[in-house]
């Protein structure tokens, strides 16, 4: 609810990483590791801002933010096929009117 994000090992109770107010305070309503690169998540927060992390690239702050500005965002999934080397990933974005964004990631946060 903080905007704070703790990477956990199942093993330890401890996070094996902690972003604190890594949304600027806003809450993360969804969160979700990429299906087909395990160094990337995204994060989506209640101010329609998805974050990229790639944890290879950069371990302490987001490579990435995109505002989604038109209409409020109420969740997020990914969408790929993590047995192909092609590289597409998707995020799916349900708007609060119902409609439903589906936009591509670009490659290199995509590739495997």
């Amino acid at each position: 609810s903080d905007g704070s994000i703790r990477l956990h090992q199942m093993t330890s109770e401890y996070p094996l990483m902690q972003w604190n107010d890594s949304t600027k305070g806003q809450p993360i309503i969804a969160l979700q590791w990429a299906l087909t690169r395990p160094a990337v998540f995204f994060a989506l927060d209640a101010s329609s801002n998805i974050y990229i992390w790639d944890l290879l690239e950069n371990d302490l702050l987001p490579v990435a933010k995109q505002t989604i500005p038109s209409e409020k965002v109420v969740t997020m999934t990914l969408l790929g096929e993590p047995d192909k080397a092609n590289g597409l990933l998707g995020i799916v974005l349900a708007k609060e009117s119902g409609q439903i964004d589906i936009q591509y990631v670009k490659k290199k946060w995509a590739l495997p």
